[in-house]
């Protein structure tokens, strides 16, 4: 039996876990993007149509499978998080710049960084990775960060803040 391709696009994001562009669905789909925004389509489709606590959301760098905003209380209520300013600041980092190596990340927050990755990496919020080419991990946000800091949301609030210091 074969799948249907918007069942397959739903487990890419899912294991993917961070927002993916139209072109990268369409790569791990193995399909055209045509088809694939197809498919995606019958996802977000099928997400409006059925009660679930996820949602397909298009963020400013792709799509991503997510927990409705509705769940948000829930999510601090169930994985509440006490992060320190300095662990804020380096994960802050790591988001923005998402990958980036554990080198650069050192250099931009200092050796303390260290330990606040280790931190992040424990809580959850933080996957490293090691490189085959080089010494140093390579960090990126995970599922739960996003879900956890309601992610979707932040480039339109950060925008609004934007605009209204150019005011």
């Amino acid at each position: 039996m074969a799948l249907r391709l918007a069942t397959k696009i739903e487990a890419i994001l899912y294991l993917k876990g961070q927002p993916l562009s139209l072109a990268e669905i369409a790569e791990y789909a193995e399909c055209d993007r045509n088809t694939a925004e197809s498919g995606l389509i019958d996802l977000i489709d099928d997400y409006a149509h059925r009660d679930s606590a996820l949602v397909v959301v298009e963020t400013p760098i792709g799509y991503s499978l997510q927990l409705r905003a509705d769940f948000q209380e829930l999510v601090r209520t169930l994985i509440p998080v006490e992060l320190g300013l300095g662990a804020l600041r380096t994960l802050a980092a790591i988001a923005l710049q998402s990958p980036i190596s554990q080198t650069e990340v050192v250099n931009l927050r200092g050796s303390g960084a260290y330990q606040h990755i280790q931190e992040l990496v424990e809580l959850g919020f933080v996957r490293k990775h090691r490189q085959d080419d080089c010494r140093s991990s390579l960090l990126n946000v995970t599922t739960k960060f996003h879900q956890y800091f309601q992610l979707e949301q932040l480039p339109q609030q950060f925008n609004q803040g934007l605009e209204a210091k150019d005011s």
